[in-house]
Order: structure tokens, then sequence, then C-alpha cells
């Protein structure tokens, strides 16, 4: 039936209002004169004009107001705003005509119809406005009808909105609200029960919950982890509402639901920058960062254009990586209304000769070199690509800024660097030790430089490209399996925007040749991820236990080169920085003379591509690889 209604022409659906409303006009009438005299009325005479009277002033009145443009099943406030006004119109033009027709010699009508039949009238349209929405929204389907049955974590402006957006879904059944606040506790929104954080898992029980959306824009990270932590033992799949920032814009939408965030699944909390420290090194500066168009690169460039530099050179070899966060950059500069010049480079790091012109040329203060090849397996079978790459690559962007006198070097490491058992983490342990060695000596080229070198080391950034979570994303779209490649292995992580400018703060307190250490907090294992990402997802893994359960966790085996445990320091007691996260490693060097002795030989290697005689090299340079 419903069907039928909403595929009605709409001319015919407006006549059917329109009808409707001379119904309830007439009916308004005559409640009103039985309510006035107090019998059940007939009407006789001169009344007869009276009740035709009603609806033609309603209806003209009703159509001037935009009411019978209205679609009933999204009516809302407005609407019934604008019914209102429009019938008190309505009573006004009715009250002013019956007085006329009063002093006309009409005694059997009293004036106080005028008032009676108006406030009858809005109450019958008011109503079937209601009604129809109710019936038209499918609100009074039955519940199997849904996809979901909903329960929102949170009763402030931002579960109300929620609610609210809810109200013309078919996919979810919206059950009620939870709040950790008591004076909320028992009471209702709109007709919905508020409970407490008790009783989320008799809920979910009793009434077949299979959603809960956190809708706690401006909660503290902690108390955030607490709830989600409640939350992953039950069989539901629990999102998330942007923040505070983003819902500002407007009004909360179903687009508007979203997985949770990183930093949900890595279960701490971040420490606040030190603005200081961030501008230190930035601010009306010239910034070039290679591999701009990278995970860590391209997030390095948000950070450092809202520190206002003069100018930010994006260089990277990726054309359309490179268009792409350009572009980003652009509308970032717009939005935040800083005056940036932002040059899109394109160029390989392993091309010397670009990178000495592109350096020439812009003269940058500040150096962000983030350009590697850092998947494990990949530089594995590309030996000398990564070799060139990693290696050489770092050696000729560092020597090049030596020579143009660039102010800060800052490099961009890894975890893979401590004691490495794969050729992508001895490459980036050997390009530390090429700014290491750089950074002792008193002249190059038999010139004096003034160029500060630091390294930054830090574990696995959740999101990137090589990140396991989107790979487990993807995986759980697809039904699963989630792939594992050793129930053992164990990752440090930290989100993409608190490493990049954890690496901008340490940058800016080096004073010459420092090895920084990010703190990355306690290790995970993937296998817990994986499972806190499953049940996060109303998901239930499938194992000897369970063998009902939902999806399968699966052991491929490591791959080449990979670790069971990645470290941060080759050496023990690290030293304190000013900032809590920030440690500065003591590492051993080799002198330049000695080192650059090495890096010719393993030019030639490269070259020949002898990947046996590299990774023997590679062996020598750096004592504590095992490849």
């Amino acid at each position: 039936m419903m069907a039928r209604v909403l595929d009605w022409p709409r001319p015919v659906k407006r006549l059917v209002v329109v009808a409707a409303d001379v119904v309830f006009a007439l009916m308004a009438m005559w409640l009103a004169f039985t309510l006035r005299l107090d019998h059940l009325h007939r009407p006789i005479g001169a009344q007869w004009a009276v009740y035709a009277l009603g609806p033609l002033l309603a209806i003209p009145v009703f159509i001037k107001f935009g009411l019978y443009r209205a679609i009933f099943r999204y009516t809302g406030l407005a609407a019934m705003t604008a019914t209102a006004v429009a019938t008190i119109l309505y009573g006004t033009l009715l009250f002013a005509a019956l007085t006329v027709l009063q002093r006309m010699g009409f005694p059997v009508i009293p004036r106080s119809i005028g008032i009676l039949q108006p406030l009858i009238f809005l109450l019958l349209v008011g109503g079937s406005r209601a009604a129809a929405r109710f019936w038209l929204a499918g609100l009074a389907r039955p519940r199997g009808l849904a996809e979901g049955r909903l329960l929102i974590y949170g009763a402030g402006s931002a579960g109300a909105q929620t609610a609210a957006a809810l109200q013309n879904s078919t996919q979810f059944i919206l059950l009620g609200f939870v709040d950790d606040d008591v004076g909320k506790i028992g009471r209702s929104i709109n007709g919905l029960p508020v409970h407490g954080p008790g009783e989320v898992a008799k809920l979910v029980e009793r009434n077949g919950i299979t959603d809960i959306l956190l809708a706690l824009p401006s909660i503290s990270r902690a108390r955030r982890n607490e709830i989600i932590e409640s939350l992953q033992p039950l069989p539901v799949h629990v999102r998330t509402l942007p923040g505070m920032a983003d819902l500002a814009r407007g009004r909360v939408t179903l687009q508007d639901f979203r997985e949770l965030d990183i930093e949900d699944l890595l279960g701490r909390e971040p420490v606040p920058p030190d603005p200081a420290l961030l501008a230190r090194s930035l601010a009306g500066k010239t910034v070039m960062v290679t591999g701009a168009a990278g995970s860590i690169g391209s997030e390095l460039c948000r950070q450092i254009v809202l520190q206002r530099p003069s100018c930010l050179l994006l260089f990277d070899h990726s054309e359309f990586g490179l268009y792409t966060i350009h572009q980003e950059l652009l509308t970032l500069v717009d939005q935040a209304g800083v005056r940036v010049t932002v040059e899109p480079l394109l160029g390989s790091v392993r091309h010397a000769d670009r990178v000495r012109e592109v350096m020439q040329r812009y003269r940058p203060d500040t150096v962000y070199h983030a350009a590697a090849y850092k998947h494990v397996p990949m530089v594995e079978i590309n030996v000398a690509e990564g070799v060139q790459n990693n290696v050489f690559g770092t050696l000729f962007v560092a020597t090049t800024a030596l020579e143009i006198g660039v102010e800060r070097f800052i490099l961009i490491s890894t975890d893979k660097a401590v004691r490495p058992t794969n050729v992508m983490g001895t490459t980036k342990r050997l390009a530390e030790m090429v700014l290491q060695a750089l950074a002792a000596e008193p002249s190059y080229a038999g010139k004096p430089f003034n160029t500060c070198f630091s390294m930054v080391r830090f574990g696995n950034v959740l999101g990137s490209s090589g990140s396991v979570v989107p790979l487990f994303r993807r995986q759980l779209l697809a039904g699963g399996p989630l792939t594992v490649t050793h129930p053992e292995v164990t990752r440090y992580f930290m989100t993409i925007p608190e490493a990049a400018q954890l690496v901008i703060q340490a940058g800016a307190m080096a004073s010459g040749g420092e090895v920084f250490v990010l703190d990355m907090g306690e290790p995970v294992k993937i296998i817990d991820l994986a499972h806190r990402m499953a049940t996060l997802s109303g998901l239930t893994v499938r194992d000897g236990s369970h063998p009902e359960g939902d999806i399968d966790i699966v052991i491929s085996g490591l791959r080449p080169g990979e670790k069971l445990y990645e470290e941060l320091l080759i050496g023990d007691n690290p030293r304190p920085t000013p900032h809590p996260q920030i440690m500065q490693a003591k590492e051993g060097l080799l002198a330049w003379p000695a080192l650059r002795a090495h890096l010719e030989a393993l030019q030639v290697a490269t070259t020949q591509n002898g990947e046996i005689l590299i990774r023997r090299q590679l062996e020598q340079l750096v004592p504590e690889a095992r490849l």
C-alpha cells in the first residue's frame, strides 16, 4: 500500500492532501459549533455559509505558505512551524469574517467559533501530517526489515543529531542511548530511553543489538579507550562519529558514520606537540621534503605548511602522487589562510644532477629526507635498487645540502635499522651512518660547513601504504581471512600525524649528528590487532574454540627478511631530551674517510647488480646486520 501511494503522480498527491484539508476544515467547524453550543450541531440557514468559509479561507493561505509542496515523509520542525503560522493567519481571517457577519445581523454565529475552529483545525492538520510522516517514512514498518539494531553511546547534542538523521533511514532501528551522565540515565530523548554503561551487555543480548555508534566527539582519549575496551567482547559493530571540528560544519548524516579511528585501535593517548618546537626551523624558511608524496612525507608537508614557511618544495619521482599532495596542500593553505608558496618538483634522489639543480635553484634552509624504498620483501628482491635509492640517494641529497649551506637536514629512519635482518633495514642504518660520519667531519671538500644533520628513528605508522591496518580493513570488507605472518610477530605503532610532528620537533632540537628515537609506547602483537579489528567490526574469529565464527585468521609465514620483534635502540641507556616522547640514542659511527672507501666499493657492486657481493659489503659496513 505504502509503495503504491509513493508511486502516485505529484498532482494526485497534492489533490488528496487538499481534499483532506477541506474535510478537516469542515470537521473542525462542526466540532467548534458542537463544543460552543453544547449539543450535537446541525447547521441551519446562514451557518452553511460559515462551514463553506473555512475551506475557502484555509486552502489559499496554505497554498501561499507552500504547505502542499512539502514531502510528508521528510516533514520536520520547519514544516510544522509553517503549518502553525499559516493556521494562525487563517484563524485571524476567519475571526474577522465572523465579526463582520455578526455585525451584518447573523447572531446565530458566535465569534468564539473563530478561535475554537482554527485550534481544532491545527490539531487535525498537524496530526495528519505527523501520521503521514510516520507511515511514509517507514517508521511503522516491522522492525525485522531493518539491516541493524543500533544503540548510540552518547546522549549529548551529537547523539541527538544522529538520532534525528536516523529517522528517515531504513538501515537502522534506533533502540536507545547509553551515557555516562547519571543525570541522563533513566530519562528519554524523543521517546527513546537513556541507559547506563553497565546495561549495555544486557541490552545487546536482550534486544539483539548489532551496532553501537560512539557519538562522543569531545570525550578524552583515555575515557574513549575505556569505552572501546568494554565494548570489544560484545558481538556488535562499533563505529564512531567525527570529532568536534568536523561536526561543526553542520548536521550529522549517515555518511558521517565511520570505522573507529586508528588512534582507537592504538589504544594510547598521543602527547600534544610543542608549538615552539614545531615552528623553530620552519617559520619563514624555505623547506624541502624528499619523498613528499609518500605516507610520512605527505604528512610532514601537511604539518609544515601550517607553520608558515615562506616556501615548501615537494620533491618526488611519482607524478600522480606529487600532483595529489600538491592539490591537497593548495586547498589546505587556502583554508588555513596562510601565505606559502608550494612547488611540486619531479625528480629522484638517485639522480644527483637533478637533486643539485633543484637545491641550488631554491636553496632550502631545512631538508626532511623521507624518500626511501621501505617495503621489506620488495627490497629483498631488488637489492641493487634499494641500495641506490636508500643509501646513495641519501648521500647525494646530504652532500648537496653541505655544498649549498642547508641549515638543518633531518633523515627519516626506521626501527628496522636496528640489528637489521633484511636489506631495507641495513640500507637505512647505512644512511644513518652516512649522516653521522658527515656530521663528525669539521669540513667537507676542504670547506667548513654549518649544516646540522640529525636522524629520527621510529617504528610502523598506522594507516601508511604499507601498514597492516588498511590491509586488515580490506580483508574485513572482503569477508576475510585476515592474514598474519606469525602468531608472535610484534611491532611498535604510531599514527602518521603524531610521527610527523615528533620528527619536526626532534629535528628542531638537534645540534648535530644525533640519532633521535621516538617513544612508541608498548609494542603490539599483530594477531591481537587482528582480533581487535574483527571484534570491533561485529565479527567473531573462527578457530578451534569457535568453529561457528564469522572470519578466519590465517598464519601466512614470515616474509623474506622479516623479524618477529623490532627494536629501536642498538646500544643501551638512551639519553632523555626536553620532549617526553623523544630520546637520543648512543650509536657508534664509522669515520668519513673509511666509510667513503666502503661506499665507493658498494657503488661499483650496485652498478654491476652483483647481489651476493652487495649483501657481503652491506654486512661489512653494518656488522650487526644478519642478511
